[in-house]
């Protein structure tokens, strides 16, 4: 557990959470004059570069990706890296993000495959120049963990965001029980069993669930047929969890922006909510859900490893990737800024 307690020791240097750290450049481009000359190539690359839109929660080993690993980061480095993240992300988005490092190494100790299993195999690229343009992004990327972050004009789009856990609550150890994503999972299962019986039959829409996310890691994703139970149909008690589910997932993004994302949800588009089920309904069986609105799509599976084992993706039909945001920033633009 060296390399986590070496982790660990430098996410907690980078001193206790506000409210939110403001959103900016300048720690990016801390992080990135930080880096030697050979770093700072494999790290910043052109907006375009197809690797922008190139995701997947493999193990590194099982999937190539840009940018540099922790792993090459000194410990300067690495402190400048997680403020970053610190102020991406919402105290809950760190905390998960935190977690699911350290399940890396926990996971490489249950299956004595350290190599594998490697916490410090988790990558970060930037696209673009933060210290020169309006439009730019980065991502920070490994097994089970995928967060892409577009900067457009100084909004942020924060999609696709892949969190998973392996194993979803912890076997045995000294922190034996402990459970990541466990918020996500319960109150799926909190509002399956709150619906009375004909609602609950109608939110299941199959009766064996999926392997995994049905969108996998495809780079752009369109609504999928409707399946399961509307929200607006819901007795006001069970629209309630519904609504603390979803707010669950937007709750990793900077508290402003869940904020605004929420009520325009509520606003917009609660009419066209779902929610699905497939699988097993007892903790314990393979299972999966679905929600999704006009502009959203949430998935979680856990069908892996006895059902410990859980995938769970908030994706944006229009925003993945920021492709909202760069298109209304080349509308209103009289330059092009992607050098």
């Amino acid at each position: 557990m060296k390399k986590m307690a070496i982790i660990l020791i430098l996410l907690s240097a980078v001193g206790p959470f506000s409210a939110h750290s403001q959103v900016g450049p300048d720690t990016a481009r801390q992080f990135l004059a930080s880096l030697d000359e050979a770093q700072r190539e494999r790290a910043q690359l052109p907006f375009e570069d197809s690797s922008r839109s190139r995701w997947h929660y493999l193990p590194a080993s099982s999937w190539t990706r840009a940018g540099v690993s922790l792993g090459e980061l000194d410990d300067t480095q690495r402190q400048l890296l997680f403020s970053l993240l610190k102020g991406y992300l919402s105290e809950t988005g760190y905390d998960k993000t935190q977690k699911i490092l350290e399940l890396e190494e926990i996971l490489g100790e249950l299956e004595n495959n350290p190599i594998y299993r490697n916490p410090d195999n988790y990558f970060v690229a930037f696209y673009g120049k933060p210290d020169k343009n309006n439009l730019w992004g980065w991502s920070f990327e490994g097994h089970h963990l995928s967060l892409n972050f577009t900067m457009a004009d100084g909004e942020l789009s924060m999609a696709p965001r892949f969190m998973g856990a392996n194993p979803a609550v912890i076997p045995q150890g000294k922190r034996k029980g402990e459970k990541t994503l466990a918020r996500e999972e319960d109150l799926g299962f909190e509002l399956l069993h709150a619906l009375p019986e004909n609602q609950r039959q109608q939110a299941i829409f199959r009766e064996r669930t999926f392997r995994d996310i049905t969108t996998s890691n495809e780079s752009q994703v369109k609504p999928m047929e409707p399946v399961g139970i509307r929200l607006k149909d819901l007795a006001p008690k069970h629209q309630a969890i519904l609504l603390e589910l979803i707010d669950e997932y937007l709750a990793s993004m900077p508290p402003k922006l869940a904020t605004k994302r929420m009520n325009l949800l509520k606003t917009e588009e609660f009419d066209q909510i779902r929610f699905g089920w497939a699988g097993g309904t007892q903790p314990g069986e393979p299972h999966y859900y679905r929600v999704q609105g006009r502009t959203f799509l949430i998935e979680l599976d856990n069908t892996q490893n006895r059902a410990n084992h859980i995938h769970s993706v908030w994706r944006d039909f229009d925003g993945d990737f920021g492709r909202d945001l760069i298109r209304e920033h080349y509308e209103h633009s009289n330059h092009h800024d992607r050098e």
